[in-house]
């Protein structure tokens, strides 16, 4: 057996193999009324044939704590119970195929109320659907985007409470994941970043001030969720500006993410999925093929939480030396899986393995 296709234990928790499935925003939800954060038959598809392509773990889009909180006003959320009922048919597929099904839970902050990806542009608050983003400051995201509202103490207390309501309802979906997500630019990495947060109060200024909201949520959540199932959490092991020699403004280091690497594993989080950039549009990004594993290499390595290496991972042989190699504990696979919905089976089958199929499909 090729260590990819190991199965890989997480508390109580048995992942069938170590070949995950990235949330990935499909922005095809309805935008209001009872069916607003709703997955659709589109979601149901989307998530399923993966499942059926023999991925071990997969997490859901970014799913939002709150109708303010979703990127656009065409994401999933987790903030009622039509949402619940309508995620425990996926749920219920997805582990009928052996697939463990997770769910990233999120607030986008100052990323919110924009068009979908294939529109593109930012929808004001008094357009229809459109709402005025809260971060940390009243920074906007680009220059086009909508200035935020600076959250309140009562304001930052309050979206905790929606990340645990959050946690409870995904436990009721179904789901045996959660993933925080703390990266890509949305509120959790806002507060992270001195490059978008600048606040003077116990949430900015400091490492320890501006990790505060991040741990906060942590705990709340792990406190919620289930003692016997793992929490994940999403991070951006750098903003791409510190590192940066031409560049002169100050952002999150891949220093700091160890830092809180050791901070989240203390409070109970089991892995961390580790990405990178999203804060700013114009940052300079080296990327290539397996650009961000060597940041979750050092993350494994210096803090000793387990990780998930993400970032341009395409090819079998690839994914399982990053495995095998000990860079990190599983790989979670983005555009590889929307291109090639069974890429695990044609994964396996290269490496020597093999996975259990459907009875439908035997005959193939």
């Amino acid at each position: 057996m090729s260590t990819l296709f190991e199965p890989y234990r997480l508390r109580s928790l048995t992942i069938p193999n170590r070949a995950w499935m990235s949330p990935m925003c499909q922005y095809s939800a309805a935008p209001d009324g009872p069916a607003a954060g709703v997955p659709a038959d589109w979601h149901f598809a989307h998530l399923a044939s993966r499942a059926v392509g023999g991925t071990g773990l997969i997490v859901t889009e970014s799913t939002a704590v709150s109708p303010e909180g979703r990127i656009s006003p065409y994401d999933l959320g987790i903030w009622n119970d039509t949402q619940v009922e309508a995620f425990r048919r996926v749920t219920a597929f997805l582990r009928s195929q052996g697939t463990v099904p997770g769910i990233q839970i999120s607030h986008a902050g100052r990323k919110a109320s924009v068009e979908r990806t294939w529109v593109g542009g930012t929808i004001p608050p008094d357009a229809p659907y459109g709402w005025r983003p809260v971060a940390p400051s009243a920074l906007p995201f680009r220059a086009d985007s909508t200035t935020p509202e600076e959250l309140t103490a009562e304001g930052i207390e309050r979206i905790v409470g929606q990340f645990v309501e959050a946690a409870g309802r995904a436990r009721a979906a179904g789901f045996d994941v959660v993933e925080i997500h703390g990266a890509h630019g949305y509120l959790l990495h806002q507060f992270l970043s001195p490059a978008s947060n600048r606040r003077t109060d116990s949430y900015g200024g400091s490492f320890d001030n501006r990790v505060r909201l991040a741990l906060e949520v942590a705990s709340a959540v792990r406190a919620a969720w289930p003692a016997d199932l793992p929490v994940l959490f999403r991070v951006s092991a750098t903003d791409w500006l510190t590192e940066n020699a031409e560049d002169e403004r100050e952002g999150w280091t891949a220093d700091e993410t160890v830092r809180l690497a050791k901070e989240l594993a203390s409070r109970g989080v089991d892995l961390l999925d580790v990405s990178s950039g999203g804060l700013v549009t114009d940052a300079k990004v080296e990327t290539g093929p397996g650009y961000q594993v060597p940041f979750a290499e050092r993350v494994r390595t210096e803090s000793g939480i387990p990780v998930a290496a993400v970032g341009m991972i395409t090819e079998p042989a690839q994914a399982e030396s990053i495995v095998a190699g000990g860079r990190a504990d599983a790989v979670f696979l983005g555009r590889a899986l929307l291109r090639e919905p069974y890429w695990a089976r044609r994964a396996a089958a290269e490496l020597g393995d093999s996975l259990p199929m459907p009875d439908q499909y035997h005959r193939a």
